[in-house]
């Protein structure tokens, strides 16, 4: 037998001790994440249900957490309404939901790329409130709320436009048939989507009141009687489920406004022996008209206990920065940057008034108990921000196919399809969805 090295012995230990740490740090994190600490608060491991919920039916965007507030908070946070108006454009790569050439409802100047637009930037943005998420559009869950419904788009080119916008959208996973015309205008349409028994029209009413258009036969001025309700829409409005109101733009032109049988003043109109009034006090009390016939109509009838469902989409801005027949009066290419471009101005107070009117006729509604139900779609701030989403000159088609001309005209009101104006509907079926969650007591 040989002599023992204790040295050798205890660099042997410490070597095997070493072993044994190492080895037994990984077993102890493994522990530790397969069976968390007891003494460790059961809201710290677990979530609850509706805050799951409620993140996988608004966003495809996982839940953040960090700095999870208690479930009391949560509840409170989930019963906050979304405030779209505040928000700022942010780049997706996914792109529209339909082109120019898989939509056949598109109007032939809104056909940005069919009319040969350069450029595609526009279509890669989405409106990202600041406090939650505006989710994609879901055909499905819109035609599905609208079965067995009519929703009627009324008012003025911006109605149409986002009509058209809505339909192209729907014909992703539904084709609309269209079933009424009124002949070479196409003022006045309406389609149904057979998979869901739901009809979507389109009534041509550029004030909502009733009015008198200019022409170029006749006067060079429009005449609005302020007290009266356009027959023209209002005589079905028993037969509709949902109204979407949107006006402004004709307001700005010439008119001559009448009330009671009388004229109550007019907006330039010089060599008339009238007072000039402006047009803001006169936009107010034709939506004012509106409404309040909507809800003496709906919640005094025997068809209006089956209830309505009116939207105000707020006024469009224009983006203009030139002559209207130059070749770069809407030039821009992206969106204003968040504080790039203030709301103010006419456009600030048409949006003020629509709101106010909108808050207004909620209050008179509410003696119906939820019968009629009304909600401002507050789109104007974040349209403001796209001056990259107009026709600009292709409206027409392939404008600068022979060079540059000296005269060429622009569209920088309406919007191209697709484009922004698709987030309008976007917001408009979140609207829907909440009303949905909420239903009349006879739904």
């Amino acid at each position: 037998m040989g002599i023992s090295n204790p040295n050798r012995d205890q660099s042997l230990t410490k070597k095997l001790f070493s072993l044994f740490l190492y080895a037994l740090l990984p077993i102890s994190l493994l522990s530790l994440y397969f069976y968390p600490i007891p003494f460790l608060p059961s809201t710290q491991t677990e979530l609850p249900h509706s805050t799951i919920i409620s993140h996988s039916s608004a966003s495809s965007t996982p839940p953040s957490f960090t700095s999870t507030p208690p479930s009391s908070e949560k509840v409170e946070t989930l019963d906050t309404p979304c405030d779209y108006f505040n928000g700022k454009w942010i780049r997706d790569r996914r792109g529209p939901l339909y082109n120019g050439t898989t939509c056949g409802t598109i109007k032939e100047g809104q056909n940005c790329i069919k009319h040969g637009r350069p450029d595609s930037d526009y279509l890669n943005w989405r409106w990202k409130p600041n406090q939650c998420n505006l989710p994609r559009f879901e055909p499905n869950t819109f035609l599905q709320i609208i079965t067995n419904k009519h929703i009627a788009f009324v008012g003025d080119s911006m109605a149409r436009n986002q009509l058209e916008s809505l339909l192209c959208m729907l014909s992703t996973v539904s084709t609309p048939n269209l079933v009424y015309t009124s002949g070479v205008d196409n003022k006045f349409r309406k389609w149904n989507f057979v998979s869901h028994n739901a009809s979507v029209s389109v009534y041509w009413s550029p004030f909502l009141v009733q009015g008198v258009e200019k022409s170029n036969e006749g006067p060079n001025h429009n005449k609005l009687y302020l007290d009266l309700v356009d027959e023209k829409w209002g005589k079905e409005m028993e037969f509709m489920d949902f109204i979407v109101i949107s006006v402004g733009h004709w307001f700005l032109h010439p008119a001559v406004y009448y009330e009671n049988d009388s004229v109550l003043g007019c907006h330039y109109c010089p060599g008339f022996n009238h007072t000039e009034i402006g047009f803001y006090d006169v936009l107010r009390k034709a939506l004012r008209t509106t409404l309040n016939s909507i809800i003496d109509r709906k919640g005094n009838s025997i068809k209006g206990s089956n209830g309505v469902d009116v939207i105000v989409t707020t006024f469009s801005p224009a983006h203009f920065e030139g002559e209207w027949d130059k070749a770069g009066a809407c030039p821009k290419t992206k969106p204003y940057r968040n504080r790039e471009k203030e709301l103010e101005g006419m456009d600030d107070e048409i949006r003020k008034i629509e709101i106010e009117e909108v808050e207004s006729a909620k209050v008179k509604s509410s003696e119906f108990e939820g019968i009629i139900r009304l909600e401002a779609l507050d789109i104007t701030k974040l349209a403001l921000l796209r001056p990259d989403g107009h026709p600009g000159p292709y409206m027409n088609p392939f404008p600068f196919a022979n060079g540059v001309q000296e005269h060429v005209q622009n569209d920088c009101v309406h919007w191209c399809l697709p484009g922004p104006i698709d987030t309008w509907n976007e917001i408009f079926l979140e609207i829907m969805k909440k009303w949905k969650e909420n239903p009349r007591i006879e739904e």
